[in-house]
């Protein structure tokens, strides 16, 4: 495999380039509003191992309904920076990222669209309000009430085991990197109920982006970080005010559909679709339901 680099399809639109953030460079793939329109932004986080490109399906899709799309590599991942450290990615630290790009968009209107990760930042960040949000998107992660809820749940302790070995030092990074990153291919291909979306082409794109150097460890800090620091626990009664909609593939075999029961006790707002049949990677395994729910959503919300 070669270096790797997302060179979007010459008549998508999209553009990548560096964006400066809370004082790191941020990789990033934008797309202007098919209307032209800069106020209302779509800020797309993606998830481990994972990369902007895998909004490569829906970033066309809110284009046409009028936002302007950034999708960031998240600090650590693709070409963006990679502090050293396990503090480096607190959780406190990834929603400043994110209220950083959002100041440096300029834009009056933000709607978080996230997947895996990215909605625990996406989460948090509604929840501490650190910049005024009008939508929400969340896919396949809980809210942190039900996951704090479930955390004596043994059955999900069991599906969630690999928390638990990225806490251990140099171990992950070595397994993941191993065989030119075959176990970071695997994760797509092997989770994925519909494989025929993720061949070679596809998860190839990951494998060669995650050996840059300080990528993996970068990657692999998140869930360190995550159990070694307060963040994830301070978020007072967790409540949010802002429209959500939640889209969760029934298949994950990593988190568990029970994770999405209860969470309108404190997303008032709630908008909850499960996907049957459907893992994990569900934006990207199943676009076209999706989108058709995006599509549904943001179109009845603006009339």
């Amino acid at each position: 495999m070669t270096d790797w680099s997302w060179i979007p399809p010459a008549d998508s639109g999209i553009r990548v380039r560096m964006q400066p953030a809370n004082g790191i460079d941020f990789e990033l793939a934008e797309l202007d509003a098919a209307d032209g329109g800069t106020d209302r932004l779509a800020l797309c986080l993606h998830g481990f191992p994972e990369l902007n490109f895998s909004w490569r399906y829906q970033m066309p899709l809110l284009s046409r309904l009028g936002w302007r799309v950034w999708a960031p590599n998240l600090r650590g991942y693709g070409a963006s920076s990679k502090p050293t450290g396990v503090d480096a990615y607190r959780l406190d630290t990834l929603c400043a990222d994110v209220a950083a790009l959002i100041d440096a968009s300029g834009a009056r209107e933000v709607m978080l669209v996230a997947h895996d990760w990215g909605a625990v930042i996406a989460w948090h960040f509604a929840i501490k309000r650190l910049r005024p949000l009008v939508r929400l998107v969340i896919m396949n992660v809980p809210h942190p009430m039900v996951a704090r809820r479930e955390r004596r749940n043994w059955r999900q302790l069991r599906m969630s085991w690999y928390i638990f070995f990225f806490q251990l030092p140099w171990l992950p990074e070595f397994g993941l990197a191993r065989d030119g990153a075959r176990r970071i291919g695997a994760a797509f291909a092997g989770m994925a109920t519909d494989k025929a979306r993720f061949p070679p082409d596809v998860t190839n794109v990951y494998r060669a982006a995650a050996p840059r150097p300080g990528a993996l460890t970068a990657m692999v800090n998140y869930y360190r970080a995550l159990l070694r620091t307060p963040d994830y626990a301070a978020i007072g009664d967790g409540r949010i005010d802002v429209p959500t909609l939640m889209i969760w593939g029934e298949a994950d075999r990593a988190l568990g559909p029970w994770l999405t029961r209860g969470t309108e006790r404190w997303v008032p707002e709630l908008t909850l679709h499960t996907l049957p049949g459907v893992s994990h990677w569900v934006q990207q395994e199943a676009p076209e339901q999706v989108n058709a729910l995006l599509d549904d959503w943001l179109s009845a919300r603006v009339a």
